[in-house]
């Protein structure tokens, strides 16, 4: 019987980059949507009817409020590209609440696959569903009767103050998720925070319409600032409430002091969520 050892073969090894690792997640959960499309129509839904019965049942009354001589709608497009955002951002959680709950988090974590890939590919497909739904919605928007007054390039800038503003509650959303490790959990806290705090903002009235009280939360609400940051180019107008700054000129009084505000709170929120992602992936490989 022969002893002999086979050759020694030259072992096969993958050659993944960061970069196709973050393609190959990114796909995977685009995938996800696609094969699951009553999640991608009913987070562009809800916006929808927000548009429509706002514009339409309250139009009127809330017109009224805004003594500046534009249509409503012109006034809540801004708010609606930042709740799609807010909503989109909170199924973000779900979704790794599914993968844990199915046990792919798991095995995700045993693959050679760069773990900040991983959570980058799944969180730049999220980002592309708001592109896409806040596309539509202005697009819906005109339609109805809105303007931009800013015209196709402020459209463009209004997605990208959507982005900007969805990634610390995608980040807030995951964190919640790992902590919950529980849908409805995760769920119920992405609702608690979301509507209330779109309610407590300048979403759908100007706050110094609202009581003092409720002008004191909008101030402290990252909302106020995400829909100001949209209205302000949507207006082309220097549109903030809450804060009194003159420093900059015109649009840029709500622009600047909105857009660092959303990025300390990207930074924060998204580096508690990386730390919560780094410790949870320790956890689930011992």
């Amino acid at each position: 019987m022969s002893t002999d050892t086979a050759p020694d073969r030259e072992v096969a090894r993958t050659s993944n980059s960061f970069l196709r690792d973050v393609w190959t997640n990114f796909m995977r959960w685009n995938i996800n949507a696609i094969r699951n499309p009553f999640v991608v129509v009913s987070s562009l839904l809800q916006p929808i009817i927000f548009l429509v019965l706002f514009t339409q049942v309250f139009g009127n009354i809330a017109g009224g409020a805004l003594q500046t001589g534009i249509n409503y709608e012109t006034y809540l497009l801004p708010a609606i590209a930042v709740q799609i955002a807010l909503i989109v951002a909170s199924s973000s959680g779900i979704g790794l609440v599914d993968d844990i709950e199915s046990g792919v988090f798991q095995k995700t974590l045993v693959t050679p696959m760069n773990r900040a890939a991983v959570f980058l590919g799944k969180t730049l497909s999220e980002l592309v569903r708001i592109v896409v739904q806040v596309v539509i919605i202005l697009v819906l928007g005109v339609v109805l009767g809105a303007e931009v007054a800013t015209g196709i390039p402020g459209a463009l800038a209004i997605v990208g103050i959507a982005v900007l503003f969805s990634l610390w509650f995608l980040a807030f959303s995951n964190t919640v998720a790992l902590i919950t490790r529980d849908q409805e959990s995760t769920i119920i806290a992405a609702n608690m925070v979301q509507l209330p705090l779109l309610f407590v903002s300048s979403a759908f009235l100007p706050v110094s319409e609202m009581k003092p009280w409720i002008q004191t939360v909008a101030t402290y609400n990252p909302i106020t600032y995400g829909v100001d940051a949209a209205r302000a180019i949507m207006l082309d107008a220097d549109v903030m409430e809450v804060l009194d700054v003159t420093a900059f000129g015109g649009i840029w009084n709500t622009l600047v002091p909105s857009i660092a505000i959303l990025l300390v709170l990207d930074v924060i929120l998204g580096a508690i969520a990386v730390y919560m992602i780094n410790r949870a992936s320790s956890a689930s490989v011992q």
